[in-house]
């Protein structure tokens, strides 16, 4: 009798996942309602860790040019209370002028400085400070962030948590496996402990080579990853021996869905940005998420991106796009540019695939230059997934010969 109690809740909970995706498939962004697409980067840096200009400085930055929210996320630290800087450390980390800039955008009444041990000292504005500054309804948004930086050995092990109230340390573990899994539980229990919803992903996998494939897959606490991180030192291409971050998330994606019977990975595109003087190192404008959403608010992000409802992308924009259950399609309408060309690639794993056999992991199953394109799965695919690329270069690159592209989520069942 138990035993029968413990297989009848294991198929109810598949049941149950099962469902979920449907509801996903069934979804059309395009009949959303008064949903709008929202702009944001969810991994930001600023002098209040390694980063190298003010936070006034980068809100500006990133409003000016058209997002809608933004996550600092400096290492293991809030920017809450206070926090002094030394003008000329100021300068070092980032430009001669920097400091001059900052005063004279924001002014003498508003830049605080002191004198210390015969050294001039800049404060750095807490985020409940300057967020007023620049948050506007259905316009822009800051969001509290952290970047908790671990590790395991010498291996680099950071999860971003957007939408924190307190500040969480560095949990660490046993293995790259339980260290990520111990930082996401943390990350869980403040949501649970505070009420309110706080989205976390994994990093850059491949930065320090530090995390498989196979560990995507096997940390079920993990939802999202960064399938694209606008740093140039994170091996997003991987090399001769390791895969990239692409064909991470399909291996991973194939052993979630095909053996653990799992939900898959989404994928989030993000900055990383530290530098904001000039175009060398991370810096902003590279990679970012579009989501849609009913409102402008924390809550109501979280809850479509944990839906699906978003798309990561380095320049590419789509009208819409929609996974019908029923019909058993997925199609794309991109938002074409004047004089540029799109190819969409609809890419999946076929069922019974050995993962080990990467070259039948996360194919391409149909190729369209469209601007309208769909794709009627067959019935032999554990998931599909949508890249568009465009035939223009980056403004920004991270890469050699950069495209700007898009990453739309895995349809599955």
């Amino acid at each position: 009798m138990k035993r029968l109690s413990i297989l009848l809740l294991l198929t109810v909970f598949f049941a149950v996942n099962s469902l979920q995706p449907s509801a996903l498939l069934a979804q059309d962004s395009s009949k959303s309602g008064s949903q709008n697409w929202y702009k944001g980067n969810l991994h930001t840096h600023s002098l209040w860790s390694d980063g190298n200009d003010f936070p006034e400085m980068i809100c500006k930055w990133y409003k000016d040019r058209g997002y809608h929210f933004l996550g600092l996320s400096d290492h293991n630290i809030l920017s809450v209370g206070q926090k002094w800087m030394d003008v000329e450390v100021v300068k070092r980390r980032g430009s001669k002028t920097g400091f001059e800039r900052y005063q004279k955008v924001f002014g003498g009444d508003w830049v605080e400085t002191r004198m210390k041990d015969n050294k001039t000292e800049v404060r750095l504005k807490p985020l409940n400070e300057f967020k007023a500054l620049f948050d506007e309804p259905e316009k822009f948004l800051m969001i509290q962030a952290e970047e908790i930086t671990d590790h395991f050995g010498r291996l680099p092990i950071h999860i971003n948590a957007t939408n924190l109230q307190d500040l969480i340390k560095p949990q660490g573990g046993t293995s790259v496996r339980d260290t990520i899994s111990n930082n996401l539980k943390a990350i869980k229990r403040q949501q649970e402990r505070v009420g309110r919803p706080i989205f976390a992903h994994l990093n850059h996998p491949n930065f320090g080579w530090a995390v498989s494939a196979e560990d995507l897959a096997a940390v079920v606490e993990e939802k999202f990853f960064e399938v694209y991180n606008g740093h140039p030192s994170v091996n997003q291409l991987g090399d001769a021996k390791r895969p990239s971050l692409e064909k991470m998330w399909d291996i991973a994606n194939t052993i979630r869905i095909g053996k653990m019977k799992l939900p898959p990975l989404y994928g989030i595109a993000t900055d990383d940005s530290h530098n904001y003087f000039g175009t060398t190192g991370s810096s902003p404008g590279r990679g970012w998420v579009m989501v849609k959403a009913a409102k402008l608010t924390p809550s109501k992000l979280i809850n479509a991106l944990e839906a699906g409802d978003f798309y990561a992308s380095s320049g590419v924009e789509v009208n819409s796009f929609a996974h019908n259950d029923s019909a058993k399609t997925f199609s794309v309408s991109i938002k074409a540019a004047k004089g540029v060309t799109y190819k969409t690639q609809f890419i999946g794993t076929k069922k019974d695939v050995d993962v080990s056999e990467l070259k039948s992991v996360g194919v391409v199953l149909k190729e369209s230059n469209e601007l309208n394109p769909s794709y009627k799965l067959t019935g032999d695919e554990l998931y599909v997934r949508v890249v568009i690329t465009s035939s223009s270069s980056h403004p920004n690159p991270s890469l050699k010969g950069q495209k700007q592209q898009a990453w739309l989520q895995p349809m599955w069942r």
